[in-house]
């Protein structure tokens, strides 16, 4: 059995730190705590590969830009043979608020160019897993710009345990499953949730 993860991002140096790029830097975060390197490239994609109880994991950050991930995933789904419900596909969410996660276990693109491809090239069945990582809507201007665009001072502050709590989720979908870390990671008071201010 394999397990697939995947970040998604935009290659280039130029798009490193941009807020489209943070399922880039959760599943990099992730691979450091796992002691993985992503030091192979294949399917389109950079590639970091271990054993984590007892399986075979992949993890991915396909290098076909954002509106074409579902070349790079198909490619390893196909050669693996991985079911659907085998993969986590970890990436920034414009209708959450900045630094808070949300884990589901099914459910549409809702807008996202890489996870609309996705879709697109596995086949709408719902069973693929995905951690979204809010970094807000806009308040003006075009979104192209601003998921483009750099995090600031204040993102950054909120995004670090969100990113932290994402590769925790994505560890405790491969011990337990998707429910139980919908369950651990989801809601106000859970790890990596943006915190109401205080009065």
């Amino acid at each position: 059995m394999t397990k697939l993860i995947v970040g998604l991002g935009n290659p280039g140096a130029e798009y490193r730190n941009s807020r489209h790029n943070l399922g880039f830097i959760a599943v990099d975060y992730l691979a450091n705590q796992l002691g993985l390197e992503f030091n192979k490239n294949k399917f389109s994609a950079s590639v970091a590969e271990g054993r984590y109880l007892g399986e075979k994991l992949l993890l991915l950050k396909p290098q076909t830009f954002m509106n074409c991930s579902g070349q790079a995933v198909a490619a390893a789904v196909d050669f693996y043979k991985i079911p659907h419900e085998d993969i986590l596909i970890l990436f920034d969410d414009m209708d959450l608020p900045c630094g808070q996660l949300r884990l589901r276990q099914k459910g549409s693109a809702g807008g996202h160019n890489g996870i609309k491809d996705i879709i697109a090239h596995l086949g709408n069945d719902n069973k693929i897993s995905r951690c979204k990582i809010g970094i807000n809507h806009p308040l003006y201007g075009d979104t192209v710009n601003y998921v483009l665009g750099s995090f600031s001072e204040e993102e950054k502050q909120l995004l670090r345990p969100a990113v932290r709590a994402a590769a925790a989720a994505a560890v405790c979908w491969l011990e337990k499953g998707i429910v139980a870390a919908m369950n651990e990671f989801n809601g106000p008071d859970k790890p990596g949730q943006k915190k109401p201010q205080q009065p």
